[in-house]
């Protein structure tokens, strides 16, 4: 399949998934940033007296009430993590590619609320920005980007991309970070990032990171410096994998973020599905 027919696969796919499953869930769980007013009208039963528009009131010598309605542009900003761990995976699919489906159904949602998206790629370095925009055809070269990107920097470096979104980015956004979170400490640039922003850390897994192959001895090579190693499969790699989770997800929770874990052999749908509800009932 080549690139283009792979881009109009995911094109298909995600905008149809953003428009009839995902429909009034992600506007409902990703509200605007203050109110503007919008008209007066007269007072009805049950109006709270805080909103009465008392100069008009006077006026027209009958109570009227002032409407305001949600000041409802976002900006969405993708952080991808593109380092070269990202590029590990099975026989379903790896994790570069199902960061690339979830990012595109994030960004056709946005678009479809006339929202705006951004991406910011980044392993040791934050290597390539894409302002936001708002159109398919901005979206299409978001996830062309995903799709190709091949990093040019060694290592995992998420605090360097954080940092670089406190600075290009003073308004408030949503921001999703997409990483397997093997890199080392991040929280205190998260923390910063998460008084301002809406972050949701976007945790990416692969079963076989949980489980090494059977066999005395397996020679593994670390995507991110190319060194291999010659280890004993270790039964307990999947206890200390879903620890190591835990403890990622703990630190967005203790700072307000979000969470969500992606794996690359279970549908995501019904994952987005159930946070997108969370989230419409805690904002009620």
């Amino acid at each position: 399949m080549s690139l283009r027919e792979a881009i109009h696969r995911i094109q298909i796919q995600t905008n149809h998934l953003a428009k009839d499953l995902l429909a009034g869930l992600y506007r409902s769980a990703f509200k605007g940033h203050g109110l503007e007013f919008e008209e007066v009208r007269e007072y009805q039963p049950g109006d709270e007296v805080r909103s009465i528009d008392w100069p008009v009131t006077s006026r027209m010598q009958s109570a009227y009430v002032k409407l305001f309605r949600e000041e409802r542009e976002l900006t969405v900003l993708l952080l991808v993590d593109v380092s070269n761990s990202t590029l590990f995976g099975g026989a379903e699919q790896t994790k570069k590619s199902l960061i690339a489906e979830v990012s595109a159904v994030l960004a056709f949602s946005a678009i479809r609320n006339n929202d705006k998206v951004g991406l910011i790629l980044f392993a040791g370095e934050v290597e390539k920005y894409i302002p936001p925009g708002n159109t398919v055809k901005h979206v299409l070269r978001v996830v062309r980007e995903l799709m190709t990107y091949k990093a040019k920097t060694l290592g995992t470096n998420i605090e360097k991309a954080l940092d670089f979104l406190g600075n290009v980015h003073e308004r408030s956004c949503v921001c999703f970070l997409f990483s397997d979170f093997l890199a080392p400490d991040f929280a205190k640039s998260a923390s910063l990032v998460a008084i301002k922003h809406d972050l949701i850390g976007m945790a990416v897994v692969d079963p076989l990171e949980e489980q090494l192959p059977a066999g005395s001895f397996v020679e593994i090579r670390d995507l991110e410096t190319g060194a291999t190693a010659l280890v004993g499969a270790q039964p307990q790699l999947k206890a200390q994998m879903e620890q190591h989770l835990e403890e990622v997800k703990r630190t967005f929770q203790r700072m307000g973020a979000g969470f969500i874990e992606l794996r690359t052999d279970r549908d995501y749908i019904p994952i987005l599905k159930k946070f997108f509800n969370l989230r419409r009932n805690q904002r009620r």
